[in-house]
Order: structure tokens, then C-alpha cells, then sequence
């Protein structure tokens, strides 16, 4: 198997030399899934974040119950998860590798350009 381009599963949001952004589908075929990814370059290296719609495990507890844990404890649990196929993981893979890349080599040419190293 190897990456695909255009990569199924992955779609580019937007390119720009300092930071691409990706949507990543969950087979699943539901929105509420989906994650979006940020990489970046910034002065402290690459940074890849990711976005996701965070669910309570809403079914294992009442309301009052995770309000409850959130004022003794300082935090209710919360989990994400997206369903990729073989194919969609490999490209995700390949689609953080190759966005790493890309915006490490504009730090370079930026540090370049403004006489840094």
C-alpha cells in the first residue's frame, strides 16, 4: 500500500507556507466525527494541533454526576474518536509527514532570509 495523492479521508482546508490545515473524515460517514489538523511552524519548532468535538461519556453517568466531578476533581472525562480505513491512515501519516516538512523548510528559508540561522 502506499500514500495516495489526493489522499482519501484527508482534505486540505488550506495551504499556506507557515501552516496547513487538514480535515480528517471519519468513515463513519457523521460530521460530529471529524477532526481537523493544524501544522505550524513557529519559533519553537513545528507544531501539529488537532480540533475535535470532545463527547462526555454521557451514557456511564448522570449530569449532576459529571458536574459534581468537575467541582471535586477539576475535570470531567471526555473522549474522540475517529474510524479510518487502512488506506485514509497511511495517508494520514503521510499527509503529517510531508505538511511537516513543507512548513519546516520555510522556517529554514525564512531564517535564511532574515539573515538568522
Amino acid at each position: 500500500m502506499i500514500p495516495q495523492q489526493p489522499a482519501e479521508g484527508i482534505l486540505v482546508q488550506h495551504n499556506w507556507a507557515d501552516c496547513h490545515i487538514y480535515t480528517v473524515a471519519c468513515q463513519c460517514g457523521s460530521s460530529d466525527c471529524n477532526h481537523s489538523i493544524w501544522v505550524e511552524a513557529e519559533d519553537t519548532g513545528v507544531i501539529v494541533t488537532t480540533f475535535t468535538e470532545q463527547k462526555t461519556n454521557f451514557w456511564s453517568m448522570t449530569r449532576w454526576h459529571h458536574i459534581w466531578r468537575l467541582l471535586t476533581q477539576g475535570y470531567v472525562k471526555y473522549e474522540a474518536t475517529i474510524v479510518m480505513t487502512e488506506q485514509q491512515t497511511l495517508n494520514y501519516a503521510e499527509t503529517l509527514k510531508t505538511a511537516m516538512l513543507s512548513v519546516k523548510e520555510f522556517k529554514k528559508q525564512i531564517g535564511k532570509t532574515n539573515g538568522s540561522t
